[in-house]
C-alpha cells in the first residue's frame, strides 16, 4: 500500500468513528504511522484525503475528449465522461465512504460541487470549440454540457446508493437520452407548402421547388 493509500485508509477509518469534524491532521497522521509533512506533502489538506485527484481525472477526461474517434463533439463528450464514472465505479466502497460523509458535512458538498463544475466547464468549452461561435451556439453547448453532466450524476447517485444494479449500461441509456434530445432538436419539422385554391400549376410547382431547397438546405445544416 502506498502512503497516500494509508493515509486515506487512516482518515476514513477515523471519520466513520469519530466525525469529520473531530479528526484532525494530526490524529490522521498519527493513525497512518506518517508524519504531518508527510500527509501535507501527499495531500496538502483534511479535505483534499476526501477526494480523488481531480486534476489527474481532468487530464485523463480531456484526452479521451480529444482521442474519441466521433464527428460529432457531442458524441466525443458523451464518451469521456464515462471516464468519470468508472473511476468512481474503480474506487468501489471508498467512493461509497466518500458520499456518506459528503452527505454530512457543508464543506466538503461545497468542494464536490466546484469539482463537478470543473468538468461541466471542460465539456463546455470543447463543444463550443467544435461550434461556430454564434450565440447559439454557444448556448447550445452550454446546455449539452449541463445535460451530459446531469445524466452522470444521476447514474452516479444511483449506484452510490446501491441502486443501479448495471450501471455501465445505465449510463450508456441515459447518455443515448442526450444525444436524442439534441438530434432531435436540431433535425427541421419538414417542409409544408399552402397555396390558395386556383392557385394555377406552375405557380404551385415553383413554390414546392423553393420550399423544398429551404427544406433541404436545413437538412444540411
Amino acid at each position: 500500500m502506498t502512503t497516500p493509500d494509508a493515509i486515506a485508509d487512516a482518515a476514513f477509518r477515523l471519520f466513520a468513528s469519530q466525525g469529520y469534524a473531530a479528526t484532525s491532521v494530526d490524529d490522521i497522521a498519527a493513525a497512518a504511522g506518517v508524519s504531518r509533512s508527510t500527509l501535507f506533502r501527499a495531500y496538502g489538506s483534511k479535505e483534499a484525503v476526501v477526494f480523488p485527484d481531480h486534476d489527474e481525472l481532468l487530464r485523463r477526461v480531456e484526452q479521451r475528449l480529444h482521442a474519441t474517434a466521433a464527428d460529432a463533439a457531442l458524441t466525443a463528450v458523451t464518451e469521456a465522461v464515462k471516464v468519470v464514472l468508472f473511476h468512481y465505479m474503480a474506487e468501489g466502497d471508498r467512493a461509497r465512504e466518500r458520499y456518506r460523509l459528503v452527505s454530512t458535512v457543508p464543506a466538503l458538498r461545497e468542494r464536490e460541487l466546484m469539482s463537478t463544475s470543473r468538468y461541466q466547464q471542460l465539456f463546455r468549452r470543447f463543444l463550443s470549440d467544435a461550434g461556430d461561435g454564434s450565440e447559439a451556439s454557444e448556448l447550445r453547448a452550454e446546455l449539452m454540457a449541463a445535460a451530459v453532466v446531469a445524466a452522470h450524476n444521476r447514474v452516479l447517485r444511483r449506484w452510490l446508493r446501491g441502486e443501479a444494479e448495471q450501471p455501465e449500461r445505465e449510463i450508456v441509456d441515459a447518455l443515448d437520452v442526450v444525444r436524442r434530445m439534441f438530434d432531435e432538436a436540431r433535425q427541421p419539422a419538414g417542409a409544408v407548402v399552402v397555396v390558395p385554391a386556383g392557385t394555377p400549376v406552375h405557380d404551385i410547382e415553383a413554390a414546392v421547388r423553393a420550399s423544398l431547397a429551404t427544406y433541404l438546405s436545413a437538412e444540411q445544416d
